[in-house]
C-alpha cells in the first residue's frame, strides 16, 4: 500500500505508520473485527480505557534514505553553521542512525537462509561503521559541545554492539560463514573497546545491567531532543460530558422530588411505610441514574471526535501538527460500503460473529516548511492487542491421528484471528484500502497477512 505501512512491533502490538509533508492533511481508518469469543465489548473494554492504555501516537522528522542519512555529516560538523545549532544537528544525525539500524537490523531477522543473512549483515556492518567514522570525524573542542557528542557517541556504540549481539543471537547456524561471524564479532568488540577507551561509562554501571539500560534509556531520550514531538492530548468532550451528566441528575432529581412530595402527601405522619418507601425512591435514583447517563452519552457522543494530540517543536515550542482521534464500536451497517466488501470477501467458515472497533485519524500539519534535509514527518500509531485476548482460554489441544493401529497424539496450539482493514485517504481525496488478517496466540502474534482485494481466504 502507497505510503503507509502495518506492521507488527513487538510480541502482541502493531504499529501503523505512514509519512506526511508540509500543509499535509490525511486522514486514517482501522476497522477491527473482534470475534465474540474473545469477549470483546463497550462493557468489558471501553474506548477510554483502550485508547489512555493500548494506543501510543509518535511522530518525528523522517528520512527514506535509511542508509545514508538526509542529514549528512556536515550538519554536524562545529565549523558548519551557528553553534547553537550543533545540538539539534547532532540530534538528527543520531537519530536517523538509530532509525535506520533498527529497520535494517529488523529486515536482515528476516531472512532465514544464510546464503541470504551473511551478506546482508555484512553490509549492514559496513555501512554503520562509515557512520560512526563520520559522527567521530567532527568531535568538538568546546566543553558545552563536547557533552552533547559524548552522551550521543555513548549511546550510538552501545546501541550498534547490542543491535549486532542480537543478529548473531538469531543468525542460522552455518560453519560455511565463520569469518562473515567473526567480521560481526569484531565490530562488537572494537563498539566496547572504544567505549572503555573514552571512559564513556564507570565500571559500578557496566557491573549492573539494570543501571547500564536505564542510563541508555536516557541517552536516546536526549538524543530524540528536537527530533521527535512534544506531544499533549486534550479531551474534546470533556465538558458535553458535564452538561449531560447535570442534565440528567437535574432530571432525575425533579423526578425523584415528585415522587417524594407525592408519597409525603399520603403519609400524614412519619411511619416506618414512608421511611421505607423513600428508601426504595432514592435506591432506585441511584440505580437508574448510571444507566440512563450512559446510554444517553453514547447515542450523544456517536460519531464525535474524542481526542486531538497538539505536536509541538521541543526546541522552539513551534507547533507542527494535530491530530483529531475517533474511537468507538459500530454496528455491522455503520461500515462503509468499500470497507463492507473487503469484510464480505471472507469465506463462509471465517465470518463468525464478531463486534467491530472502528478507529479514526485526522492529521493536519501547519507547518509549512521542516528543518533542513528533512521533507517529511513521520506518524506512527501503536496498537497493543494485549487487552482483545485476555479473556482467551489458556492451554494447548491435542490432535489424535490412526496409524497402524496405533493412536497418536500431537500438541497444537489455540490460535485466533483479528480482521483488521485499513483504509487512507491522503490530502487529494485519493483513497488506498486493505484487509489484513491477524494470527495470534495468548502469548504472541504468529503472522500478519495482507489480502488480497480479489481474493478471499
Amino acid at each position: 500500500m502507497k505510503n503507509i505501512k502495518l506492521t507488527q512491533d513487538e510480541n502482541l502490538s502493531i504499529r501503523v505508520g505512514y509519512q506526511l509533508l508540509p500543509s499535509d492533511h490525511q486522514k486514517l481508518d482501522l476497522y477491527f473485527s473482534l470475534p465474540d469469543e474473545m469477549g470483546i465489548s463497550a462493557k468489558t473494554l471501553t474506548e477510554e480505557q483502550y485508547f489512555h492504555h493500548s494506543i501510543q501516537n509518535h511522530s518525528a522528522y523522517y528520512s527514506d534514505q535509511l542508509h545514508v542519512p538526509l542529514v549528512r555529516s556536515r550538519y554536524i560538523s562545529q565549523k558548519k553553521g551557528e553553534q547553537s545549532d550543533y545540538r539539534l544537528n547532532l540530534n538528527l544525525y543520531s537519530y536517523q542512525i538509530r532509525t535506520a539500524l533498527d529497520t535494517d537490523i529488523k529486515q536482515t531477522l528476516k531472512l532465514k537462509e544464510s546464503k541470504d543473512f551473511y551478506p546482508q549483515a555484512i553490509e549492514l556492518a559496513e555501512q554503520t561503521s562509515g557512520l560512526l567514522k563520520k559522527l567521530r570525524r567532527y568531535t568538538p573542542s568546546d566543553e558545552k559541545l563536547r557533552a552533547y557528542f559524548e552522551n550521543a557517541d555513548n549511546y550510538l556504540s552501545w546501541q550498534v554492539e547490542q543491535s549486532f549481539l542480537k543478529l548473531l543471537s538469531r543468525a542460522p547456524k552455518s560453519s560455511e560463514y565463520s569469518s562473515e561471524r567473526n567480521f560481526l564479532f569484531g565490530l562488537c568488540r572494537r563498539e566496547n573497546e572504544y567505549r572503555e577507551e573514552n571512559q564513556y561509562n564507570s565500571q559500578t554501571t557496566l557491573a549492573d545491567p539494570n543501571r547500564i539500560t536505564n542510563k541508555m534509556r536516557l541517552l536516546q531520550r536526549l538524543i530524540e531532543y528536537g527530533v521527535v514531538f512534544q506531544k499533549k492530548t486534550k479531551n474534546l468532550n470533556s465538558y458535553l460530558n458535564r452538561i449531560v451528566k447535570g442534565t440528567v441528575t437535574a432530571i432525575i432529581m425533579a423526578f425523584v422530588m415528585v415522587l417524594v412530595l407525592n408519597a409525603r402527601t399520603n403519609f400524614t405522619e412519619v411511619t416506618i411505610a414512608l421511611v421505607g418507601m423513600l428508601g426504595v425512591i432514592y435506591g432506585l435514583r441511584e440505580i437508574f441514574k448510571e444507566d440512563i447517563t450512559r446510554i444517553i452519552w453514547r447515542r450523544i457522543q456517536k460519531g464525535l471526535p474524542k481526542w486531538r494530540i497538539m505536536y509541538s517543536h521541543s526546541v522552539n515550542k513551534s507547533k507542527v501538527a494535530n491530530q483529531t482521534i475517533w474511537l468507538e464500536y459500530i454496528s455491522n451497517k455503520d461500515l462503509p460500503l468499500k470497507v463492507d466488501k473487503l469484510f464480505q470477501t471472507r469465506r463462509q467458515q471465517n465470518k463468525q460473529a464478531a463486534q467491530l472497533l472502528h478507529f479514526r485519524s485526522e492529521t493536519k500539519v501547519n507547518a509549512k516548511s521542516f528543518l533542513p534535509g528533512y521533507d517529511e514527518i513521520q506518524q506512527q500509531i501503536y496498537f497493543n492487542l494485549t487487552p482483545f485476548i485476555r479473556f482467551l482460554r489458556k492451554g494447548e489441544g491435542r490432535l489424535y491421528a490412526l496409524e497402524n493401529n496405533k493412536i497418536t497424539k500431537q500438541a497444537v496450539e489455540r490460535r485466533y484471528q483479528i480482521n483488521v482493514v485499513l483504509m487512507h485517504t491522503d490530502k487529494q481525496k485519493q483513497q488506498h484500502i486493505q484487509r489484513f488478517k491477524i494470527t495470534l496466540n495468548r502469548s504472541h502474534i504468529i503472522n500478519i497477512e495482507a489480502i488480497e482485494v480479489r481474493n478471499s481466504d
